[in-house]
This record gives C-alpha cells, sequence and structure tokens, in this order.
C-alpha cells in the first residue's frame, strides 16, 4: 500500500481527496500546513505527496524545495490561481506535476497512479543501458552516470531522459512527450515539458553530454549526442 500525504490547509480538500485516494486503496496522511508537513515528512515515509502552493507560514514553494534537497519522492503540486508563474516556479523548485483548483478528483487519482508507476521503475522493463559518450542511462537500475558520477534525478526526469535517449535523433513535441512520459492526457499547459528540459540540462551540465538534448525551435526536442562537439 503506498502512503501518501497530502498537504493542503483546506479542510474539504484534504478530505476530498483523501476520500478518493482511499476509494484506491491507498493509505492517506493529512497535514494542514507546510510545518507540520515537514515534520512528517522527515519522520515518516511516503510515496507521493500532494501539496498545494498556497499556505501560510511555510507554503509549497518552501515545501518542495526543502523535499528535494534529500529526496526524489515524487510530488503533485496544487494551485488556486493557475497562473503560469506559480506553475514554472513551483516545477523548478522540484515538483513533478501540478493541478489548479477546482481539479477533477479522477484525473487527480490517474496523475498518482501515473507516477508512482514511475518512481517504481515499472513503466517498460529492460535489460540493456543507454550509452551516449561519457553519459549511461540504466533503466533496470534506475541510475544515470556521466562517467564514474552519479547524477541524481527525479523519476520523472529520469523517464524523460531515457525516452529521449531510447528514441534519439527522433523529434517529439511537448503534447507527445507529455502524453507519451507523463502517461496520461493532459489538460493543462504543454510548457510544463520545457521546464522538465531545462532542469534536465542544468543536471547534465557536463562538457561531455552538455548539448545533447536539442531544442527543435516550433516542433519540440529530441536527444541528439552528435551535438556535443
Amino acid at each position: 500500500m503506498d502512503p501518501i500525504l497530502i498537504v493542503d490547509d483546506e479542510e474539504k480538500i484534504r478530505s476530498l481527496v483523501r476520500l478518493y485516494l482511499e476509494r484506491e486503496g491507498f493509505a492517506v496522511d493529512e497535514a494542514e500546513d507546510g510545518r507540520i508537513a515537514l515534520e512528517k515528512f522527515r519522520a515518516g515515509h511516503y510515496s507521493l505527496l500532494i501539496v498545494d502552493l498556497m499556505m501560510p507560514d511555510i507554503d509549497g514553494w518552501r515545501v518542495c524545495r526543502e523535499v528535494r534537497e534529500s529526496s526524489g519522492l515524487p510530488i503533485i503540486m496544487l494551485t488556486a490561481r493557475g497562473e503560469e508563474f506559480d506553475r514554472v516556479l513551483g516545477l523548478e523548485l522540484g515538483a513533478d506535476d501540478y493541478l489548479v483548483k477546482p481539479f477533477s478528483t479522477k484525473e487527480l487519482v490517474a496523475r498518482v497512479k501515473a507516477l508512482l508507476r514511475r518512481s517504481r521503475g515499472q513503466l517498460q522493463p529492460v535489460s540493456s543501458e543507454i550509452t551516449a559518450g561519457l553519459l549511461c542511462i540504466d533503466k533496470e537500475r534506475h541510475r544515470v552516470c556521466i562517467g564514474e558520477e552519479v547524477v541524481n534525478l527525479t523519476p520523472l526526469e529520469f523517464d524523460l531522459l531515457y525516452f529521449l535517449a531510447k528514441n534519439r535523433g527522433r523529434v517529439f513535441s511537448r503534447e507527445q512527450l507529455m502524453e507519451t512520459v507523463w502517461g496520461y492526457d493532459f489538460y493543462g499547459d504543454a510548457r510544463t515539458v520545457d521546464t522538465h528540459v531545462k532542469k534536465l540540462r542544468e543536471k547534465l551540465n557536463h562538457p561531455s553530454v552538455k548539448g545533447m538534448i536539442v531544442t527543435v525551435w516550433g516542433v519540440g526536442y529530441k536527444f541528439d549526442p552528435d551535438q556535443v562537439h
């Protein structure tokens, strides 16, 4: 059973999300603010966090940032405003996905299941590594290395890199990446992909690897080791 922590200062939201997740067999814990959420995160063991951005005292942005300092735990953020700045900042601080209030509980459950499958490495079993120069992507061990150095990626960052590398040279639109890598139809801003590509590039900032993820203007992205000079 996958334990999930819901962090929201609105009791009605917490109760609604708990109801639907428990119907699907998940164990659910709650926190009414960011301080309690961080205390529970440090003391317990969770498989996924659902975090509201707008909370008093310690907000959701800080929760995402502090969790990401020590964990690749999947995070879905909730925002009532839906402005692009809020979404992009939350993603850059480490959230994997977002939903704008009011949201469909069915869609939330679908996203929770997709992220949990990804975090367990159950998308597609493979028996080989992908290498490109010093870059090694090991699907079975869910590990990325540049030479001897291990690169710490979130489950979503790993799957995005693996998918692009597995299809090297092929260009994918943002919408195609959302559908294939995220694992469900996406009704929000497909520029979420841009934010995750930016984070990937920052983590792969090594002379032998930098530039392998290529932007094809007006289309999308591709993985091309030949772009590294």
